[in-house]
């Protein structure tokens, strides 16, 4: 643990040692959702991040992680849509003539035009729906084409907010132009009706924006527990501190760093600065950014005026009407977004923490100033104070070149990717595969890449997994008791005993360096290659114990980052562990689908007309039931485990089916041979079992998703039907063109020109001799109808021979 570098924002550069506040122990302080709407992919991104780095501190380090996160409930975003859905609601309530509806949505056309795309307004006449789509093409065409405002470089988060409110104008044209003002144009009805009727709000009952933060929340918890984040260990939110909140603000105050004005209190940081202390030590480059300080402020507080210095940022905000407020000693008032996180993280944690974490958008202007108010509150005598050791900044993800963003209505919701082109990993690998510090630009490339590391693991260990059971022949090598992840010492380090060790250092490096995540899955990779050749190269010897002991270790280090839901520390099974095994079913419910399989194949095999065979004999006359006593008895849960004993017998059965089809009668072989491929392609593939016929070997059985297995199934099914609609196609096409032969053949050459009316003699064969107009018909013409009459006498000969002949 001495050893490990992270990248700290504060230290900008390489990797900087790791050396925690108190040995062993790590607190950690990580900003959380601001929440008032569904969560994003780029919100996965972040947290999903974390929670790999929290896990990695955790349980392969061994550090006593304290993880503390908030939820941002009070916020300028919250109280404005939580206010904007209430005064849309009102306003469906009130009794409109479908008349005054379509002129309130005009209004709102217009005024949202003039806001967000004043270009629309250039022109002869008022803009209207009737001319807006030619404007629209006119003034920015060339952005949705693809490019850029500028015309310059590749589009971004300008192009991205440009295109979001021409979406959001198109969608309010089609709603206003099809009478259904309430139910499509509300992106534009919400701003006009705010800027009408914010004012009127009763804000004194704060249910208004607690229903939205509190149904937010729940929202995305749920998201973080599909994509196996686990939970943080203390949950701060800011309507619990307030109170809080106020008081830390006041000692501010007092110690000179910040000010009041007009009833907002802001941080002084001329102030600051003139003690000693540093300002924007994560971004000095952004200071002056007037853009990210009036976005740090929010958007409700541009009125808000009496500042010292134009950095100078609100750590208290005078509530206006149609805001939530509290009292304080400025009178009613909310906080500022950044001192949230200094009063709950130092609350909970203290004055000084290991790590504080947040994407990297976060870093100025809200982790600048959290540090800023902090050391402020915190350090003694004018010197300056260290609150937090190490800043982590998650790289932010990023999708046609601007950042996914809320804001920007440019993200996919977590719950529709889970639901259409994720899973929860298949999502944590694509995150894996890039620095964690490092940004994320979606594409098809990078799904490609996550799905074959993803193929490359699930298939090593169903292999794994299907050769230590045949090797023992029971399932015992593969039980629930744990096993050393390190081999025997008895046998020398080379080939890939030498390869595993070394991979298990290259890991440690990895991790220690910052968790170089890339680094862990390209070994992983590596390893399984290595393993893989080493099984393929060494059929009749290979070397199981070594194989398992790979499968056991990568099994260990997917469970570590988090990729294995089902599974629980210290990750010492072998390979995937499955939902039924996790969810500790009994045994007898668990296994009842493999003994049915078992039964039923036992009973068609017995209904067969077989020759004499011992060996089918011998396995109908067995019960696995015994062995699935013994496994239970032993603690086994595994409904695979359980079920392999059935499985077995059945595999064997198949087997002796197929070797004695090879001289049974037609019949009976063709009975063989459908019970065969029944078992396999719907029996066992309906409960995640593939038979893998080898030659010359017992068939190997392997678990695999049923749902891959069945998919695989239908393709193949649909590729059969198209391959049988094709031949069919071409059969017909075949008799088509056959019948048109013959057809034609049927035709004596002397008559095949003769109602040419082209021509107007022929000879004694029928071929012309003279055109229409009673000219010779030319040499050259002459040469290509005796040409065709040749081809004609030959087809009608062969027409005779093959029809005319057979008829007599």
């Amino acid at each position: 643990m001495d050893s490990i570098k992270v990248h700290n924002s504060l230290k900008p550069g390489g990797p900087v040692p790791f050396v925690p506040i108190t040995k062993g122990e790590v607190s950690w302080y990580a900003c959380g959702p601001t929440v008032y709407d569904q969560s994003h992919l780029g919100h996965a991104r972040n947290y999903v991040s974390t929670d790999i780095i929290r896990r990695i501190l955790t349980h392969y380090f061994g550090f006593k992680v304290k993880f503390v996160m908030n939820f941002t409930d009070v916020d300028d975003k919250i109280i404005i849509k939580a206010r904007r859905q209430r005064l849309l609601d009102l306003e469906k309530q009130k009794n409109y003539t479908e008349e005054e509806v379509l002129e309130l949505g005009k209004a709102a056309f217009r005024a949202y035009a003039k806001s967000n795309l004043p270009d629309l307004l250039e022109g002869e006449g008022e803009l209207d729906v009737n001319n807006y789509i030619p404007r629209r093409d006119a003034a920015y065409g060339s952005v949705l084409a693809g490019g850029t405002l500028t015309g310059e470089g590749k589009p971004g988060d300008a192009e991205a907010k440009l295109k979001m409110h021409i979406s959001n104008m198109t969608s309010a044209v089609i709603a206003i132009n099809g009478n259904q003002v309430f139910n499509g144009a509300d992106e534009i009805l919400l701003p006009y009706l705010d800027s009408l009727y914010k004012e009127t709000i009763d804000t004194s009952d704060q249910s208004i924006f607690t229903d939205l933060t509190r149904y937010m929340e729940g929202e995305f918890t749920d998201d973080m527990d599909a994509l196996n984040v686990l939970r943080p260990d203390v949950v701060t939110r800011v309507t619990e501190y307030v109170p809080q909140i106020a008081k830390f603000v006041e000692k501010v105050v007092e110690k000179g760093f910040a000010y009041e004005a007009e009833g907002s209190v802001y941080f002084d940081i001329g102030a600051f600065e003139k003690a000693g202390n540093t300002y924007a030590r994560l971004r000095p480059e952004s200071r002056n950014d007037k853009a990210l300080q009036e976005e740090g402020e929010g958007s409700l507080s541009k009125s808000l005026g009496g500042k010292k210095g134009a950095g100078d940022f609100a750590l208290w905000k005078k509530s206006k009407p149609g805001e939530p407020y509290w009292p304080s000693k400025w009178g009613n008032g909310r906080p500022g977004w950044h001192i949230e996180c200094s009063v709950m993280a130092s609350d909970v944690l203290g004055s000084r923490m290991d790590l504080h974490s947040g994407g990297i958008d976060l870093a100025f202007p809200h982790h600048d100033n959290e540090l800023a108010q902090s050391e402020a509150y915190f350090c003694e005598h004018g010197h300056e104070h260290t609150w937090v050791n190490y800043f982590l900044h998650m790289g932010h993800l990023s999708i046609s070149g601007s950042k996914m963003s809320k804001s920007l209505k440019n993200f996919q919701t977590i719950k529709d990717a889970l639901a259409s082109t994720y899973t929860a990993r298949s999502m944590r690998i694509v995150f894996l595969l890039g620095r964690w510090n490092d940004g994320v630009e979606i594409s098809p490339d990078m799904r490609t890449q996550a799905d074959t590391w993803e193929a490359t693991v699930n298939n090593f260990f169903t292999n794994t997994k299907s050769l230590l059971a045949e090797a023992a022949g029971t399932t015992a090598v593969i039980s629930d008791n744990v096993k050393a992840l390190s081999i025997s010492d008895s046998k020398p380090q080379e080939g890939l005993r030498a390869d595993l060790e070394q991979a298990k250092k290259d890991v440690e490096t990895a991790l220690t360096n910052s968790f170089d995540t890339p680094q862990v899955m390209r070994t992983i990779g590596e390893i399984i290659r290595k393993a893989n050749v080493h099984i393929n190269t060494h059929k009749s010897d290979t070397d199981l114990e070594v194989v398992e002991a790979v499968a056991r270790w990568i099994t260990k280090i997917v469970g570590i980052l988090g990729l294995d839901a089902n599974a629980s520390p210290p990750y010492e099974g072998l390979g995937w562990a499955s939902t039924a095994a996790a969810a500790n079913v009994d045994p007898a419910t668990a296994v009842k689908p493999y003994k049915d399989v078992f039964k039923a194949v036992s009973s068609d095999v017995q209904a067969l007309n077989l020759p004499a065979s011992d060996t089918i004999t011998s396995l109908l006359s067995q019960s696995p039931d015994s062995e699935f006593d013994s496994l239970v008895a032993a603690g086994v849960r595994d409904p695979e485990q359980l079920g392999l004993a059935y499985l077995r017998v059945v595999s064997k059965l198949r087997d002796e089916l197929r070797r004695l089809a090879t001289t049974a009668p037609p019949e009976t072989k063709k009975s063989i041979l459908s019970l065969s491929d029944r078992i396999r392609d719907f029996d066992l593939t309906n409960l995640g079992v593939y038979l893998d016929d080898r030659p010359d070997q017992p068939s190997l059985i392997k678990f695999v998703p049923a749902a891959e297995l069945i998919a695989a199934r239908e393709e193949k099914s649909a590729k059969d039907a198209e391959k049988a609609r094709a031949k069919e196609e071409a059969r017909r096409a075949r008799e088509k063109a056959e019948e048109e032969k013959w057809a034609k053949a049927r035709q004596r050459p002397e008559d095949m020109f003769k109602n040419d009316e082209r021509y107007s003699e022929w000879d004694a064969e029928g071929v012309p001799t003279k055109m229409k107009d009673g000219s010779e018909v030319p040499k050259s013409q002459m040469k290509k109808l005796k040409k065709e009459w040749e081809r004609q006498k030959k087809a009608f000969a062969e027409y005779q021979a093959r029809f005319e002949e057979s008829a007599a």
